[in-house]
């Protein structure tokens, strides 16, 4: 099966083609410039470079956060627009899997963190079992000491928002894998589209741990 994969939850975005598992290209998208200015381009360059047809693709895969709302935004508006155009089928992806599936096969347990706005973290808790990723906890929006507290002993911190945690003891993975990845979200995006788990393309929503700010100002105005 080949896969689009789009990943816009973050600055550091990215889109990915794959077949049958393998990468075939991936391209970063440049944080200097919005992703609504870039992502179609970069799109439209990845299927040039593989040879490919837009209409040969088997399905798509997105990540739907947590993240930044704009860039959440989109991400799923392209994806949707797409799944409706090429009528494949969409894996909705959630951005903290994809940036824990950044330490495959991590002995000990993976905490993904990404900075959010409001003095908070977006982070969960996974395990590596029998040669599969097991999430431990729900995704979570919470201070950083808060998010300390709760981590187990031997963690491993990585994403933008691992500096903000105060947990001297904890091991942070390298820069390297701070950010989730395209090509991250393609595999596990493809698994889901092998088991069927799939989204309507007009029910495709992002995943808000909390209301954006536009709301939360809408909300402050009315009690006033």
């Amino acid at each position: 099966m080949r896969v689009l994969a789009i990943e816009t939850s973050t600055l550091a975005g990215g889109v990915a083609l794959l077949e049958h598992g393998r990468v075939v290209g991936e391209y970063a998208l440049d944080v200097r410039v919005t992703h609504s200015e870039r992502l179609m381009p970069a799109i439209d360059r990845l299927f040039v470079d593989a040879g490919w047809e837009p209409s040969t693709l088997g399905g798509l895969a997105v990540s739907v956060g947590p993240g930044s709302f704009t860039g959440l935004r989109i991400g799923i508006s392209t994806a949707k627009g797409l799944a409706l155009a090429l009528d494949v089928p969409v894996a909705a992806v959630p951005t903290l899997d994809a940036l824990a599936f950044r330490l495959p096969f991590a002995a000990a347990p993976v905490c993904p963190v990404l900075a959010a706005r409001r003095d908070e973290v977006y982070a969960s808790l996974y395990r590596w079992s029998e040669g599969a990723m097991r999430r431990e906890w729900e995704y979570l929006a919470l201070p950083p000491a808060e998010l300390a507290a709760r981590l187990p002993a031997d963690a491993i911190l990585l994403g933008d928002g691992a500096a903000l945690v105060p947990a001297p003891g904890a091991r942070r993975a390298p820069a390297s894998v701070s950010a989730p990845a395209a090509a991250a979200v393609g595999e596990l995006g493809l698994a889901r589209l092998r088991a069927g788990d799939v989204v309507d393309a007009g029910a495709l929503v992002p995943l808000y741990l909390r209301p954006p700010e536009a709301e939360l100002r809408r909300r402050a105005g009315a009690v006033h």
